[in-house]
């Protein structure tokens, strides 16, 4: 795996890069960075030219300085594919990734072969975010926008691992899937700005979260790059049965569950997560 810094936007981004064929960008989601991602690339390598960059405030990319969401992450993203040269791509994320796929397939479709996403959020969530058995799953959303909260998370190495497992493992049904990655992660959490940098995601989405949970989401054009949603199982936090609304974001959506696994279906069951994102791919002649 190739790593590079490429500067687009204003701003130096870290990649990794590698693989051979059609381009596919890889967008992860918190608290995660382009490592995530490994064990879907090695299996995709010999089909695609794999780009997992590192978001604003993730990694060993520059690091915002305050509120830093969905619509500048897809800025960014887009401006690094113009500085690597790929006018037209595809694009895989999770979570936050799933988040900034949005805005960037509504401001360039023409140069998207198409979407495919893991579990996310779409306005047609709307008010069920905030139904009370969901505020519990939730409530680091409101802790990511206090001023200590970097603070208290990175006071020590090891309050900063505690934080980070708790969520990987937390949300993962297949407990072992970040063993072999738990220091990396953690390492990566305590370099200057990397948690804040994270949290400023949740900063800038607040008012987006809030209005969707009052069923006031703004009302936008479908999508309509095709799209493939595969939605896990055992989501502790976005269950399988919020995937009702997709066809209302998007106009040629494939849904299906992702059986026997967690929050993070690209690290629990890489295999199946490599076959599913080129089955798709392939489909639409990508």
């Amino acid at each position: 795996m190739e790593h590079v810094t490429v500067t687009a936007n204003g701003a130096d981004f870290h990649l990794v890069r590698a693989g051979h064929g059609r381009p596919l960008l890889l967008l992860h989601g918190w608290p995660e960075f382009w490592l995530t991602w490994a064990p879907v690339m090695t299996r995709l390598a010999d089909r695609f030219t794999l780009i997992a960059p590192d978001l604003r405030g993730f990694g060993d990319s520059a690091k915002p300085d305050g509120p830093f969401g969905p619509d500048g992450h897809a800025a960014d993203m887009l401006a690094v594919m113009d500085a690597l040269g790929l006018a037209r791509f595809g694009v895989v994320g999770h979570d936050v990734g799933g988040a900034v796929m949005q805005p960037l397939a509504r401001t360039c479709p023409e140069r998207l072969a198409g979407l495919f996403f893991f579990d996310f959020v779409y306005p047609g969530i709307g008010p069920r975010m905030a139904a009370p058995d969901r505020l519990n799953a939730i409530w680091y959303q409101s802790f990511h926008q206090m001023e200590m909260a970097p603070r208290l998370v990175g006071a020590s190495r090891e309050s900063c691992r505690l934080y980070i497992e708790h969520f990987l493992r937390g949300w993962s049904f297949r407990k072992e899937a970040f063993d072999d990655v738990l220091e990396d992660f953690t390492d990566n959490f305590m370099k200057a700005g990397n948690l804040a940098g994270g949290f400023a995601h949740y900063r800038a989405a607040h008012a987006g979260r809030v209005a969707m949970m009052k069923g006031e989401a703004k009302v936008l054009p479908r999508i309509e790059v095709p799209t493939c949603v595969r939605w896990a199982e055992h989501d502790p936090l976005f269950p399988y049965a919020w995937t009702d609304r997709l066809g209302e974001t998007f106009a040629d959506v494939d849904v299906a569950m992702f059986s026997g696994v967690g929050h993070f279906p690209h690290r629990e069951d890489p295999d199946r997560a490599a076959a599913e994102i080129a089955g798709f791919f392939g489909r639409v002649r990508w």
